[in-house]
């Protein structure tokens, strides 16, 4: 018997304390067939991004893994004045679609937000919501949710600090700036990756590298001046 792609776990709501059933894809059904440079991936069956937010159906939160554990007092007051108030309860425990994937992402956004969440946990969110518009090629929202991606990574490069261990942050800051035509920039946070000697990650090194080197073929076709450090 070949075994369905989905299978469901219990998860207690970080707001309500509510435990309820989510999907999930099953590891070996995870295997991507194509990865984009700013890592979207996509896969031949069932997309497990698709099921990365758990929607608690007693309150309406919508949260990921990565989110805290558990809510404090005041974050809960701000859900509740913010969103809790409004929300349209619905179960999005079983199979979902790309439509519902995109409504439990944003609704995710929005609970990120209201309780103040972490900005790389933000960001995130926003990454994936433009990979849900480039799934379905609507570039618009694409490069709009991008846009805003691009700004939050940033916003938690100048909080945290980007450490040796960073590599992959900044590599990302460049690609997304590549993606939206903003090429100096790109120019500069990859030579970031490539000439800091503090940087160990190989692999973001020889990302960096190869975006760099796509970089220049862009601006040659556009007809832009190449920067000093790209010439040769």
């Amino acid at each position: 018997m070949e075994l369905e792609p989905l299978y469901t776990i219990k998860v207690t709501c970080i707001q309500c304390e509510h435990e309820f059933t989510t999907s999930r894809v099953r590891p070996s059904f995870k295997r991507a067939v194509k990865t984009d440079t700013d890592f979207c991936r996509y896969y031949a069956k069932e997309n497990p991004d698709f099921y990365v937010v758990r929607v608690c159906p007693s309150c309406g939160f919508a949260f990921s893994e990565n989110f805290d554990e558990r809510l404090k007092d005041a974050q809960r007051t701000d859900f509740q004045k913010q969103i809790g108030n409004r929300i349209v309860l619905r179960d999005f425990g079983g199979p979902r679609d790309w439509n519902t994937a995109l409504e439990t992402y944003k609704l995710a956004l929005l609970c990120a937000q209201a309780i103040h969440e972490k900005e790389r946990i933000i960001s995130s969110l926003l990454h994936h919501i433009a990979w849900l518009y480039r799934y379905k090629d609507l570039k618009e929202q694409e490069i709009r949710f991008l846009r805003f991606s691009l700004e939050s990574y940033i916003r938690v490069y100048e909080l945290e600090g980007a450490g040796a261990n960073d590599a992959r942050l900044m590599y990302l800051i460049g690609e997304l700036n590549r993606r939206l035509g903003e090429y100096s920039e790109a120019v500069r946070w990859f030579s970031r990756v490539i000439n800091d000697k503090k940087i160990m990650d190989a692999a973001m090194i020889r990302a960096s590298r190869e975006q760099w080197a796509m970089l220049r073929e862009d601006m040659l076709a556009a007809k832009l001046e190449i920067p000093e450090e790209m010439r040769g």
